[in-house]
């Protein structure tokens, strides 16, 4: 069995595959992890020097509406990765500098399809990111 891309799963879900879109998805290869849109912007500029950093955004939006790509919500602004359907996982964030990490462990329980359920609201998905102090930052913060 071949994993979906994320061109197939836009293919499938009737966009077309324009060479902004699949600009932006090729981007995410040649970037560190977790990416920012100026990052990809940047990236997706060496191929294709017209677009704009408003263009990137629409197709992010998009993409992550589509649960292609996630978007993972930090102070310093956001970041985003590829979504990856065979992996479920999430993410620690540190509010000092940005660094984010994945975790494995999923919090989700059936008390909050219960909760839901009980004011007639179904969950299809969800996002846990955790917030803290990375490990650089606890000790910046224990010498002052």
């Amino acid at each position: 069995m071949t994993k979906e891309t994320p061109l197939d799963l836009l293919r499938a879900k009737g966009y077309k595959i324009t060479p902004q879109r699949r600009a932006v998805l090729q981007a995410f290869a040649s970037c560190p992890p977790f990416p920012t849109a100026q990052q990809l912007c940047e990236e997706v500029r060496k191929q294709q020097p017209d677009v704009s950093l408003d263009t990137i955004y629409r197709n992010l939006s998009l993409l992550t509406e589509l649960d292609i790509v996630h978007e993972i919500f930090r102070s310093s602004g956001n970041v985003y990765e590829l979504a990856d359907a065979t992996h479920h996982h999430h993410h620690l964030v540190c509010t000092e500098c940005g660094h984010t990490e994945c975790i494995d462990v999923c919090p989700m329980t059936d008390a909050y399809e219960q909760e839901a359920a009980k004011k007639g609201f179904a969950i299809t998905g969800h996002i846990f990111e955790f917030y803290g102090l990375c490990q650089k930052c606890q000790q910046k913060l224990h010498k002052k």
